[in-house]
């Protein structure tokens, strides 16, 4: 096994002596790359942000933005990144080095003030000012939308990034005023080259283990020999497990690279996603295929989380507040698990038996979910949050309805953060379907919609409020679908 290193900035370097729970972050720290921050320590502020090679959706590589605080360096093993150091060209010997287009136009136009979240916001602008499919974006009046430049930049692109100061406003003119990579670029042009094949990795350190293996029957058969490994993709929980519980592991096996667990299948009569993919990569590829997933993903946590987090991890967590799970209910999926011993598929709304529990067995993987076809085609994706994005859900509301002839043939809502898992509002279903779309339908349904789960109080919201947004969800639903739905 070839020991495991890491290339920063076009310099290979070993992850020797690291602990295998050691960040990217303290990795980067520790060899002088301070540009690299740490803010929240959990991925909600992008003082961290760094680039990493990946497989590309438009180009054989994309220069993805993740949180370096999250992630172990060993998962990083044979990998390519770059930090805010690394996107200046060096000069000749006894000159300065030239900035970045990006970290010019931040300095240009006052997009940094204290300068501890700058090197974060440049990591996390350079990404989107790399991204192949980023083009003008303006009417033929040269209107923008409040989130989109003229220039194609992406707001959300920075959804993840906190600036302390309050320095939007010249961050954002400096988003918007970056032009496009020339054909001299050396990162622009490492995007028509492969990234970097994933490393099959067992890394060992002080009796700790981080474990990669090439195929998903290589790391079920270690799944069954080490039932207690903890299982990362995105590390997107894990990491924040490491960093503010200070939880260890003997054994770590990393998914996130599984060829088997990255494939994206559109079949006659189902979606099947790859436990694996990034929403980002799902994002991308179903390029608004399934509307209530486009929903939903402009409302999961940020673009960084987003450029890790996976499907698989947000349902593996069993967690009564993820955002995807209520998603997935209404669209009917269900889940293929794999281990050892084969394969199964348990559909969604069984696969949960109580708080952070579900049928999963020991040493058993989701490998991918399915959506069943045809798609109903009244959806929404209602999350009730203090913040508008980037935050966790009081309430999370999903709707799927088939209408005909102005009656309601099928009804699928699925809702998180009523109970103590993520659960179908089986009575409201009932209530809509075989009825008419009306007023008076709806208003009835929504009465038995406030009383579905057990609505809790806690520091996000009280009950009643809770109650209150669930009735609120289905009138709202109603209001959005009057004109375009026949009656």
């Amino acid at each position: 096994m070839v020991a495991a290193r890491i290339t920063v900035n076009g310099k290979e370097t070993p992850i020797s002596p690291a602990a295998p729970h050691t960040t990217v972050l303290d990795f980067l720290r520790e060899r002088g790359l301070t540009g690299t921050k740490e803010g929240c320590a959990e991925g909600e502020c992008g003082a961290c942000s760094i680039l990493v090679a990946r497989p590309g959706v438009n180009k054989p590589t994309d220069w993805v933005a993740v949180n370096a605080c999250l992630v172990p360096v060993a998962a990083l093993d044979g990998q390519e990144v770059v930090t805010s150091e690394g996107l200046a060209t060096a000069g000749e010997p006894g000159k300065p080095s030239t900035l970045h287009p990006v970290q010019e136009e931040m300095a240009v136009r006052g997009g940094s003030q204290c300068g501890y979240c700058t090197p974060g916001f440049v990591c996390s602008m350079a990404a989107e000012y790399y991204r192949p499919d980023r083009c003008a974006h303006a009417d033929t009046d040269g209107h923008t939308d409040a989130e989109h430049g003229p220039n194609g930049f992406d707001l959300h692109a920075l959804s993840g990034n906190l600036c302390r100061c309050t320095g939007y406003r010249p961050i954002r003119d400096a988003a918007f005023a970056v032009g496009t990579p020339t054909e001299e670029d050396p990162l622009a042009r490492r995007r028509e080259q492969a990234p970097p094949a994933p490393a099959a990795t067992e890394y060992t350190q002080d009796d700790s283990a981080f474990v990669r293996k090439s195929t998903l029957e290589e790391t079920l058969r270690l799944l069954r020999e080490r039932p207690d490994a903890v299982v990362v993709a995105g590390s997107t929980d894990w990491g924040v497990e490491v960093n503010i519980r200070s939880r260890r592991a003997d054994c770590v096996v990393a998914i996130d690279r599984l060829p088997e667990l990255r494939e994206l299948r559109v079949e006659s009569d189902a979606i099947e996603i790859g436990a694996a993919l990034t929403l980002t990569e799902i994002e991308r590829r179903l390029d608004g295929e399934v509307p209530l997933l486009a929903e939903l993903f402009p409302q999961f946590a940020s673009r960084l989380i987003r450029n890790g987090a996976t499907l698989g991890g947000n349902l593996g967590t069993g967690s009564p507040i993820g955002d995807s799970p209520p998603v997935l209910l209404a669209l009917e999926a269900s889940l293929v698990l794999a281990d050892a011993d084969g394969e199964r598929e348990v559909p969604l709304a069984e696969y949960f038996t109580g708080y952070r529990q579900s049928v999963r067995r020991p040493g058993e993987l989701i490998r991918a979910v399915r959506i069943p076809l045809p798609l109903s085609p009244v959806v929404a994706f209602h999350k009730i949050a203090k913040r508008r994005f980037d935050d966790i859900s009081s309430v999370a509301v999903a709707f799927a309805l088939d209408i005909e002839d102005g009656v309601v043939r099928k009804a699928r809502i699925g809702l998180g953060g009523v109970a103590a898992t993520p659960i179908r509002a089986l009575a409201t279903e009932e209530a809509l379907e075989g009825k008419p779309w009306a007023a008076e339908t709806v208003d009835a349904a929504a009465r038995v919609l406030r009383a579905e789960g057990t609505p809790m109080s806690d520091h996000r919201a009280s009950a009643d409020y809770r109650s209150a947004m669930l009735g609120q969800s289905l009138l709202k639903l109603y209001a959005r679908n009057t004109e375009a739905v026949p009656s």
